[in-house]
């Protein structure tokens, strides 16, 4: 159905998202049936994946011929290849969480026009939770405008992010950030798909994330949605370029500083002094964590 309120666009953006999260709904009623293929180790893709994916672009490309597309699991195989305006899409971010009925994961669909965004939906099926925002415009959630939160102390602040999980992730970099934030926040989240923790932060239901090794569909979205409800995105050092460089953090203007200032010698686009800090620190951190390892092996014996 659609809304009279909304940009055209938007409209269409909506109309794909539900019917992609009609059929995620169905196949989340027999999880245990779907066909799951492993892209890489610990990166997944379903036959679900790939069906969502083609009703998203079908009902895009029916309504704009002449559109791009940048799709997760087809790249720009469809589409026109020059246009100014391209769709990006992920059909189902959270796939390892959908696979395991674990209920938190989304549909992200978001239009570039001429490399900024300008449209966006992030649509939570297992809530039926729409999340949209037109450039200008406001963001909403279900028709209700929403903003960021007002939390300004870290203290008080529920951070969200994504652990590594890919071969060749640098783990410890992550352990090294954990550290640092941690002790500084009232908890960190790690529900597991990025475009719907974007829209969180959009929301005020948390008031920041964090996370690197993102693509464009993860983040494309949800950034709208963020700085539309009065937030910030950008990468670890607060530079907002980020869409092409993997790394990603959001939050409210306040907390968003306070994370850039914490976060941002982690980032690859930290000055060398900041770098060179942090690889002086490694050595006595990973003797730190060598010390239980030896006195486990002291107990090597032991029945349990």
């Amino acid at each position: 159905m659609a809304l009279p309120n909304l940009h055209p666009m938007l409209n269409v953006a909506v109309k794909a998202a539900r019917e992609a999260g009609k059929l995620i709904n169905r196949a989340a009623l027999d999880v245990e049936a779907v066909r799951i293929n492993q892209k890489q180790i610990n990166d997944f893709v379903t036959e679900v994946d790939h069906a969502a994916e083609k009703v998203i672009i079908e009902t895009l490309m029916a309504a704009y011929p002449g559109h791009g597309i940048l799709a997760e699991e087809s790249g720009s195989e469809f589409g026109a290849k020059d246009s100014e305006f391209v769709w990006i899409i992920d059909p189902l971010d959270g796939t390892t969480n959908f696979i395991h009925g674990f209920p938190f994961y989304c549909v992200s669909i978001a239009l570039a026009v001429q490399g900024k965004i300008e449209q966006a939906v992030v649509f939570d099926p297992t809530r039926n939770d729409l999340f949209t925002a037109t450039k200008g415009r406001g963001a909403y959630l279900n028709e209700r405008r929403i903003r960021v939160s007002k939390r300004v102390r870290l203290s008080d602040c529920l951070i969200s992010t994504g652990f590594p999980f890919r071969p060749g992730d640098n783990f410890q970099n992550y352990l090294g950030m954990m550290s640092d934030l941690m002790p500084k926040l009232a908890g960190i989240r790690r529900p597991g798909a990025a475009a719907l923790d974007m829209a969180y932060v959009a929301a005020g239901y948390t008031d920041g994330f964090f996370e690197t090794g993102l693509n464009p569909w993860d983040v494309a979205a949800g950034s709208l949605l963020v700085t539309e409800a009065g937030g910030l995105v950008g990468n670890f050092t607060g530079e907002a370029d980020f869409l092409e460089q993997k790394e990603c953090m959001a939050g409210n203007p306040r907390v968003y500083g306070q994370l850039v200032s914490i976060l941002g010698k982690y980032s690859k686009f930290a000055s060398a002094g900041e770098k060179a800090t942090l690889r002086q620190a490694a050595p006595s951190a990973a003797a730190t964590e060598a010390a239980p390892d030896a006195a486990d092996s002291d107990n090597s014996d032991a029945p349990f």
